[in-house]
């Protein structure tokens, strides 16, 4: 079939053609998607990708050349031909459009049909999500009172960092503060995940493994950076604890090699950066042959957090969400920023509702969104050096 031959078949008239897509760079540091189809049904996504949300913005170039026209209903059709149709695929830029792209389809999918995602995806395996949020402090009192305060909100579980910046050999009194901090929150009745964020190198992640073996955090996450995956299957053949990994790979390729080496307890994929709620439920489906849980990465917006709890609610091996519910972490935007229905997040015994919403089940503030855009400032990563003045992952 010629190239001619295929976009004649791909675009044209009709009331569920994609008539227009929009982005909005808006605070703190997100990307939402709007796409409308030529009858007026809409749908939104989130494309973000922080610090890089201009490249991402471009990247939407090709996409409206490519779907304007296109049946929106056709969704995988659409997944496919935007991974695969422009030669070079994958990388958080391309995948993290893509991402936004197909949040937005499958919610405009959902409100056209009058009905949450989740049954479009076959309807629901639990009625409840079990959630986790985030906690900062350097000091116990400080964690302490960051966790009581998720108490308080209705939060079970939480979410916190390892070390702060540490040399490739270190001295292993370094661990002494991340022990008492992780000791300290779980003495307030909550579970706690530890947090590498990849800043670790193999020499000292695993000593503070098995530190930390004995207080026996819910996972640890990112032990080391993903591209290692030779030393990674190393650290999980020292521990019991549970391995957790995912936010910087991007397809189900990316995620394959942890896979096949039984590297990994637990996945995190982001679906505003691996290919969307159409890829993340493939990642999901292939971990579950592996025996592997699904915890989806979401330190972002309602579209973004309203797709996790659309995997959630479908997906037999979803283990937890996270959500950035507060302030402090987005910079002085909550999660619920946007959103005219913020209670459809509401957590109790630190689990979330099934969303009844149609589509994603966010409605957002559309005219808010507009207007925050016209003078988002842009945002970018924080650098950190070390004492010697060399650079530290964040």
């Amino acid at each position: 079939m010629t190239a001619e031959r295929f976009g004649e078949l791909s675009v044209g008239a009709g009331p569920t053609r994609i008539a227009r897509i929009e982005t909005f760079i808006v605070p703190p540091r997100w990307l939402f998607v709007r796409v409308e189809t030529q009858d007026g049904a809409v749908g939104w996504g989130e494309a973000s990708l922080e610090g890089h949300a201009e490249a991402v913005d471009g990247a939407f170039a090709s996409l409206r050349e490519r779907f304007i026209g296109a049946d929106a209903d056709n969704i995988e059709d659409i997944w496919q031909v935007a991974y695969r149709g422009g030669f070079y695929r994958g990388g958080p830029v391309l995948m993290s459009a893509l991402s936004g792209l197909d949040q937005a389809l499958w919610d405009l999918k959902g409100r056209r049909l009058g009905v949450p995602v989740w049954q479009l995806l076959g309807g629901r395996v639990r009625d409840r999500v079990p959630v986790y949020a985030w906690i900062g402090g350097d000091r116990p009192d400080e964690v302490v009172e960051a966790a009581q305060a998720r108490l308080a909100q209705g939060f079970k579980a939480v979410k916190m960092n390892a070390t702060g910046e540490m040399g490739w050999l270190d001295s292993a009194q370094a661990f002494d503060d991340a022990l008492e901090r992780v000791a300290a929150v779980k003495a307030q009745g909550l579970d706690v995940a530890v947090d590498f964020h990849g800043r670790l190198h193999k020499p000292m992640a695993k000593q503070l493994i098995a530190a930390l073996e004995p207080l026996r955090p819910l996972f640890i996450e990112e032990p080391l950076l993903s591209e290692n995956v030779e030393a990674i299957v190393q650290l999980s053949r020292l521990t019991s604890l549970p391995i957790a990994l995912g936010e910087r790979l991007y397809s189900r390729w990316d995620f394959k090699p942890f896979l096949e080496a039984a590297a990994v307890d637990v996945i995190q994929p982001d679906l505003s950066h691996a290919g969307g709620l159409s890829e993340c439920k493939r990642i999901a489906a292939m971990a579950e042959a592996y025996d592997v849980g699904v915890a989806p990465h979401c330190p972002l917006g309602p579209m973004a957090l309203a797709a996790c709890m659309q995997l959630a609610l479908t997906t037999p091996n979803f283990v937890i969400q996270e959500m950035s519910l507060g302030i402090h972490y987005n910079v002085g935007h909550d999660l619920l920023s946007y959103m005219r229905n913020p209670e459809v997040f509401e957590v109790r015994d630190g689990m979330v509702a099934a969303l009844q919403g149609p589509g994603l089940g966010v409605e957002i503030d559309e005219d808010m969104v507009r207007e925050a855009a016209k003078d988002a400032p842009s945002w970018r990563n924080p650098i950190w050096r070390g004492q010697d003045g060399s650079f530290r992952e964040w």
